[in-house]
């Protein structure tokens, strides 16, 4: 009889902590500040908005799919949330639910292209990218929105723990994470999530609704964008019409980064979480050693080659 694979852990699952350890120890030894309590805190505000983006990607990426779209996606959110409530005068949390509102529309969207046209996920979600990067451009003139209310901003607010201010941000991506883990863990439906991923076919046969499952990840993911979207403008404080050009890249390295895998069925969203860590800790590291950002970027693109490969090198490993 087989060895079921559930029975061992496997190294791609280490990988990435040890990855981020090995990252913190040396930027430690580079920098007195990297290991402060305010630095630390920093990298999680840094990374907070990409963080939540990267949920949703992990969602689509675990069904086989990917969403290009995310970034501009929670750009649009983003200039809704803070039109409606600037011109339109809306109380700031019905702006926020508009804007989420908006950016669920597009997961919807993309969604049913890919269940029910049965159109590949990258030009469905390269088709949207454009979709929404041309409304955000042409709803705000291409011009910054500013003299936001405070109840668009309060999650860019801070608590102090020790000597480290906190954003209450960073606490409601965390919880985002750990509300995710039990989802996929502990959930009927977090199980079927892994099945599509793995066959969809042999899922649908045994009775599992497999576009339902797609439908509802993609619709998932685009309210998490939303969330993102007010973590931005939190962040921020505007309505930036030009956010979001890199985050769609920086999800999905993160992801990568994090140990799942692009083939779908095998990942846990802690691990994007970790891989979003990664990313931020790299990117602040090399700012406090005075390291030029296209070194930054470059550090980035090689990271993730080297994430893609060791998933290939798993794969065929475990045939």
């Amino acid at each position: 009889m087989a060895k079921s694979p559930t029975h061992h852990i496997p190294w791609g699952a280490l990988g990435p902590w040890l990855a981020l350890l090995g990252a913190c120890i040396f930027f430690a030894t580079q920098s007195d500040r990297f290991l402060t309590g305010g630095n630390l805190s920093l990298i999680l505000q840094q990374v907070m908005v990409v963080g939540v983006i990267a949920i949703g990607q992990t969602l689509i990426i675990l069904t086989a799919g990917i969403d290009l779209s995310c970034g501009m996606v929670m750009a649009l959110g983003g200039i809704i949330m803070s039109k409606f409530a600037t011109e339109l005068g809306m109380p700031a949390p019905v702006a926020i639910l508009c804007g989420i509102g908006v950016t669920t529309l597009f997961g919807l969207l993309n969604g049913l292209l890919v269940t029910r046209i049965k159109l590949p996920p990258f030009i469905v979600t390269l088709g949207t990218l454009n979709i929404a990067f041309a409304i955000t451009q042409l709803y705000s003139s291409s011009q910054t929105i500013t003299d936001l209310p405070g109840g668009l901003t309060g999650l860019g607010t801070t608590f102090a723990i020790g000597n480290a201010e906190v954003a209450w941000g960073s606490v409601l991506m965390l919880v985002l994470y750990l509300l995710a883990w039990f989802v996929l863990r502990e959930t009927g439906a977090g199980r079927h999530i892994y099945a599509v991923g793995n066959n969809a076919e042999a899922t649908r046969l045994v009775g599992i609704p497999t576009q339902r499952v797609l439908l509802g990840v993609y619709v998932a993911a685009g309210a998490l964008y939303g969330i993102a979207s007010l973590l931005s403008v939190a962040r921020t404080g505007v309505g930036d019409p030009n956010a979001g050009q890199t985050e769609n890249l920086d999800a999905i390295t993160a992801v990568v980064l994090g140990g799942t895998s692009l083939f779908g069925g095998r990942g846990i969203v802690l691990g994007s979480l970790i891989g979003v860590l990664i990313v931020g800790v790299f990117r602040n590291g090399l700012t406090l050693m005075g390291v030029s950002s296209i070194y930054q970027v470059l550090v980035t693109g090689v990271l993730v080659i080297l994430a893609v490969a060791a998933d290939q090198l798993s794969r065929k490993g475990a045939r």
